[in-house]
């Protein structure tokens, strides 16, 4: 089997399998869920049912992946998912004013909900992580799941949106 990273590099090969390596963090892959989450549900407007979405986040990190802590993992993944929902009245309108000359209908499916995660993370999480761990986390999902230009797209974007993060109080 072809490795996923090439040394010196994080491109992925061809037919590489992308979950079964050590340089992806459990918790890279529960927002890596959560992301496929938000694009099924942003291919979806209608909804998807909970039921759906809770299996699909069970299925992808405590029976695929048989990681250590998988049900943990699940659960953050669905706490992703659910806080860019309830927050994505917010959120979005924060994304436009920053995104110059791009709507949010124009951006890819991608690219827009990597950086609604972020933004939530960024912007609405409790757990306030520092804005460079969000940001490098954000790039990565953008690089293996968006197009050539979604890394530096994605960075410009969210680099605007931390300057609006609320200080720590």
């Amino acid at each position: 089997m072809p490795a996923l990273y090439r040394p010196g590099g994080r491109e992925s090969t061809a037919g590489g399998n992308r979950y079964h390596t050590p340089m992806l963090t459990r918790r890279s892959r529960a927002r890596e869920v959560a992301l496929q989450l938000l694009f099924l549900k942003d291919q979806n407007p209608a909804g998807v049912p909970r039921k759906v979405v809770e299996r699909f986040a069970r299925d992808r990190l405590v029976n695929e992946e048989k990681l250590r802590g998988g049900a943990e993992l699940a659960a953050f993944a669905l706490a992703l998912h659910d806080g860019v929902l309830a927050h994505q009245t917010a959120i979005d309108p924060v994304i436009s004013s920053v995104a110059e000359n791009w709507r949010l209908t124009r951006m890819s499916p991608v690219d827009r909900n990597v950086i609604r995660l972020a933004s939530y993370e960024l912007l609405h999480d409790p757990a306030r992580l520092p804005v460079e761990i969000i940001l490098d986390e954000a790039i990565e999902l953008a690089r293996r799941f968006g197009g050539k230009e979604s890394p530096g797209f994605v960075n410009g974007v969210l680099d605007r949106i931390a300057k609006k993060r609320p200080a720590a109080s």
